[in-house]
């Protein structure tokens, strides 16, 4: 309805852009995954641009706004379940970082929500390891080196970290034995930014499986409100 009033505004008609949007086959389930954010070069300019086009024709884009802010939000989000489990200072601790990318198969880090989450943490004196199959070069370039270091392999990122968090659904990262990383982390905390990963399989292991959506904060608080009244 939105895209309605902007093409009466702008001279376009909204069935033929219904006739695009609709031959796009990539509208389904396999798309409905919740996540810690978008990034990269396309979809946030098309949605800045599609703003930009609404103001100059007088049309609040009230939906592509609410989807920027939204987008926002999430990125942060996966940083603020970090806090919430570690508190406000992270000082002397050390978080994984699985994914840089802003998605699998590019080296592409624009917009990347593991830059907003790295940034967070790392404000509040966390130490990052980050690991990507393909974008350590381009994150190191847009990011640098304070209070981040670089990982080749993924095991050695994760090595005695408080907590491993996973930011881009890599394949690589999707096969990871759950048995296996509750030996190799300092503790067994995962915030899985993508929800890759099997909350069973990982409590069956040990591990602590924070995602998103998936009611781990209703958990969290129920604990830390046995532990205050213990």
């Amino acid at each position: 309805n939105e895209i309605a009033r902007l093409c009466d505004a702008v001279g376009a008609d909204v069935r033929h852009v219904r006739d695009g949007i609709g031959s796009d086959q990539r509208i389904g389930r396999p798309f409905l995954h919740a996540g810690c954010g978008y990034g990269g070069s396309c979809f946030p300019k098309d949605t800045q641009g599609l703003i930009h086009v609404g103001q100059a024709a007088g049309v609040d884009m009230q939906i592509v706004n609410a989807v920027e802010r939204v987008n926002d939000e999430q990125k942060e989000l996966l940083a603020r379940k970090v806090i919430a489990r570690f508190g406000e200072d992270l000082a002397g601790k050390t978080f994984a970082l699985w994914g840089l990318a802003f998605k699998p198969k590019t080296d592409d880090v624009r917009e990347a929500p593991a830059h907003v989450v790295a940034q967070m943490l790392i404000d509040r004196g966390a130490t990052i390891v980050g690991h990507d199959p393909e974008a350590i070069e381009t994150f190191r370039a847009e990011f640098g080196d304070a209070g981040i270091r670089y990982e080749t392999d993924a095991w050695k990122a994760v090595a005695g970290a408080d907590a491993l968090i996973l930011c881009t659904e890599w394949h690589e990262y999707r096969g990871a034995e759950m048995a296996r990383l509750a030996e190799t982390l300092g503790a067994p905390v995962i915030f899985d930014g993508r929800n890759i990963f099997d909350t069973t399989k990982a409590a069956e292991a040990g591990i602590e499986h924070i995602g998103l959506g998936l009611g781990t904060d209703t958990l969290l608080a129920r604990r830390a409100a046995a532990s205050s009244s213990a």
